[in-house]
This record gives C-alpha cells, structure tokens and sequence, in this order.
C-alpha cells in the first residue's frame, strides 16, 4: 500500500540535497548545467569584448558570471529568463535562454507571467537576430535577399522560444497530473482504510448482536426446562416415601422434560455448529464483503429480520406449556380473547417464549403461587399478560431453591423492542407480579 500524503510529507525523501535542491541529483545537474553555460557565455565573452572594446578578460568575467546564474533555475526560474534576455544583444547565452525557458515553463508559475517572459524572449531574439543579419549583408558578408533577413528571423526566434516552452509547458502539466493522482490514490486509500475500520466495527457489533441472540435462545430454552424439573425433583423427594405413585408419576415428568431439554439443546447446537461451518467458508472472504455482509446482517437485526427465522416453538403450544407448569403444581388460569389466528414466526415465538420466561419467573420466585396466563388476538397486534398473585408463606416447592441469573425481563424486553412492540413489567399492589407485552401482528 502506498504512503498517504500527510505520513509522506513527514518522512524525508531519499537523497536530500543541499540548499534548495530537494535531490543530490538534480543539484549534479544544475551544477553541471551551470558550469557549460559559463564557460559557453566566457568564450562568447572574447567576441564580446571585441566588439565593444572592452578588456578581454571582462568579457570573459561576465560571460561567465552571466552563464553561472543558470544554477539559479530551480530557486529562481524568472531571474534566469531575465539574464538571459538582457545578455541577448551580446550574442551570449544560448543554453542560458533555452534551459531557462523551459524551467519557466514547467514551474508553478502564473500563466501570465510565463507568456509574458517568453514574449520577451521572443521578441529580443527576433530583433538581435535580425540586427546581426542585417549587418552582415550590409558588410557584405552575407549575400542574402531582402526578404530572407525578417524570414530567417521570425524562424531563429521561433526556434529557440518555441521548443522549450512547449516541452516545459508539457512537463509541468504532466507533473501536475501525477501529483493529483498521487493526492487521488492517498484520498481513496483513506477512504478504504475508514470503510474497513467501519466495516470491521458493523461486524463486531453483528458478532456481538448474534451473541445476545444466541444467549438468550439458550436462556429460554434451559430455564423453563430445567426449572421445571427441579421443581418436580423437589415435589419428588417430598412425596417419595409417603405417595409412591405420584412420586413415579413426578420422576416419569421429570424424565419426560429432560429430554425434551436435551432435545431443544442438540437442534440448537446443530443449528450453531452449521452456522460455524459457514463462518469457516466465509473467512476466506475479502475485508470489504465480510463487512458490507454484516452491515446487512446488521440491518436485517434492527429492523426485525427479514430472512425465514428458524423452526422454533409457536402459540399452539401454549396450551402444553401451561399443562407443563400445572402439572409441576402451578395454579394457572389461561384466558384467550379475540379469535386465534396465525402470525409471523418471529411474532409467535416472541409471544411463546414471553409467557414461557414469565412462567419460569414464577416457579424460581413466587412458588406455589396462582398465575393468571391472559391472550388477546386483536387487529394490528397481539397482546399477553401473565400475572402471579402473592405466594403462599409455606410451600412444598420452594425447597427447590431454583437459581436466578436476573436475564430473564432482559431478554423478554429484548425480544419484544426488536419487533417494535412495547414491554412492562413490575410488581402488583397486591404484592404479586406482573408481565405484560404487545407486539405488532406485521
């Protein structure tokens, strides 16, 4: 992966050179560059001197100092452009002209400014050009048409303003472009980074929704079963010796819900171990589909599913489940309002496992007690109330001493919020207990 823009500015790039040269390298070139147009503009220095009878050796001294400002092109790009134009009437500083028109070029200067200095360029070049050849046909020393003296003109100067320009103008837009897809590449890949951390939080948030799903499943399936079959244990070692056949009668119910409990427990570990395997072939999946499948998972959670919920119990066995709790020697009263009808399976499963967790509360809690179980069928939403009257002081069964966890209301509130619907429980004014839902029948 490549360095974003921010850790690439902090890190120094390889190579630093001195000054303003941000490589050894290009400080190499633009000394070398700098050492040919000196000693180019010091030979041209001789003539130079000649011609305005000066000193040789200032000549040469100012051809010199004249070609050494092209050092300068990186930090100074217009100060190379300027030298060069005004050694232009001595007939010095060809490389000075063309090397510095192209740094101008390709720098981040205004367009403004490069047009303005490479007119200028062009310009002196036509004009000392066409002053040179006019001399030497007037001396004689070039026989040359009239109209050749401007045309060879308008082409020196074009030739030496015109290929610089353009390749600088190319370099520096090419430059620009590889920066911006550079600063494009960065961008997007701290858009991917975010959208992997985002991922990887939407699916540790699933993984941890399927948890809580997953405990309270285990919750409602052991508890009822397990909380009925200590209460029968206990009724059991009551009676053992003084009612033989209700003690046989209590042990073959005890038996009876074990395997039921053992059944319930082996298809949900069947159903846990399947999903593991999935989980398995998934692993080998990319970062980003693992996280746009959770956000799904994730979202089909909160808005209640919408996949087939799995085969689980329903309000037809409610009748059983009451028998269940009389038989371990519970009062219960069940009342059913409106007419029976059938609802979505995560609706009746809510509704099943509601009654069957308050009925659990029942038996580790107000043992012995009376239980009103109430069902109302109505339009858009179905509606249940289980409500215990005060236990009685003395009781057979609440030797069982039955263990509570406090997940019980908890998890009930999370089932029913999950489909929309509203939760309330709390105690009576008449020192029982009270259990109330309403869920939306879509």
């Amino acid at each position: 992966m490549t360095t974003t823009g921010e850790e690439r500015a902090e890190v120094p790039p390889p190579g630093v050179g001195p000054w303003w040269w941000g490589r050894t390298r290009s400080a190499v070139l633009d000394l070398s560059l700098g050492v040919v147009s000196a000693l180019e503009c010091g030979v041209e220095g001789v003539r130079f001197a000649g011609d305005a009878g000066i000193p040789v050796a200032a000549g040469v001294v100012f051809g010199l100092l004249a070609g050494a400002v092209l050092v300068l092109r990186r930090r100074w790009p217009i100060t190379v452009v300027l030298v060069s134009i005004a050694v232009l009437p001595a007939q010095m500083g060809f490389l000075l002209g063309i090397v510095g028109l192209y740094t101008l070029a390709a720098s981040e200067l205004p367009r403004r400014i490069i047009a303005s200095l490479a007119g200028m360029s062009f310009v002196g070049t036509l004009i000392v050009t066409f002053v040179w050849m006019r001399q030497g046909v007037d001396r004689g020393d070039l026989s040359l048409g009239d109209w050749v003296v401007p045309f060879a003109s308008v082409t020196t100067a074009l030739g030496v303003t015109a290929p610089p320009l353009l390749l600088g103008l190319y370099v520096g837009a090419r430059r620009r472009l590889m920066e911006s897809l550079r600063e494009r590449a960065d961008s997007l890949e701290r858009e991917l980074q975010l959208l992997a951390e985002r991922a990887e939080e939407r699916a540790e948030w699933a993984r941890g929704e399927e948890r809580t799903r997953i405990a309270r499943e285990m919750h409602d399936v052991v508890a009822h079963r397990v909380s009925l079959m200590v209460v029968h244990a206990a009724a059991l070692q009551a009676v053992a010796r003084k009612d033989p056949e209700k003690a046989v009668k209590n042990a073959a119910l005890v038996g009876d819900m074990g395997r039921q409990a053992l059944t319930e427990l082996r298809e949900m570990l069947g159903v846990l171990r399947s999903g593991g395997v999935e989980r398995v072939q998934r692993a080998v999946v990319p970062l980003a589909a693992v996280g746009a499948a959770a956000a799904a998972a994730a979202d089909r959670e909160r808005v209640g599913g919408e996949e087939p919920a799995a085969e689980g119990p329903c309000l037809s066995e409610l009748e059983e489940l009451i028998g269940q709790s009389a038989a371990a020697g519970m009062v219960v009263d069940l009342s059913v309002e409106g007419e029976s009808r059938s609802y979505a399976p995560q609706v009746e499963q809510t509704a099943f496992r509601v009654v069957q967790e308050a009925l659990t509360n029942v038996h580790k809690h107000a043992a012995g007690a009376k239980t009103h179980v109430r069902l109302a069928h109505r339009v858009s939403e179905i509606a249940m109330q289980v409500e215990n009257e005060p236990p009685p002081e003395l009781s057979s069964a609440s030797a069982a001493r039955l263990p509570s966890g406090g997940n019980g209301l908890v998890g009930m509130k999370e089932r029913v919020s999950a489909l929309g619907g509203v939760f309330v429980s709390g105690p009576t004014d008449a020192g029982g207990f009270r259990v109330s839902a309403v869920i939306p029948a879509v």
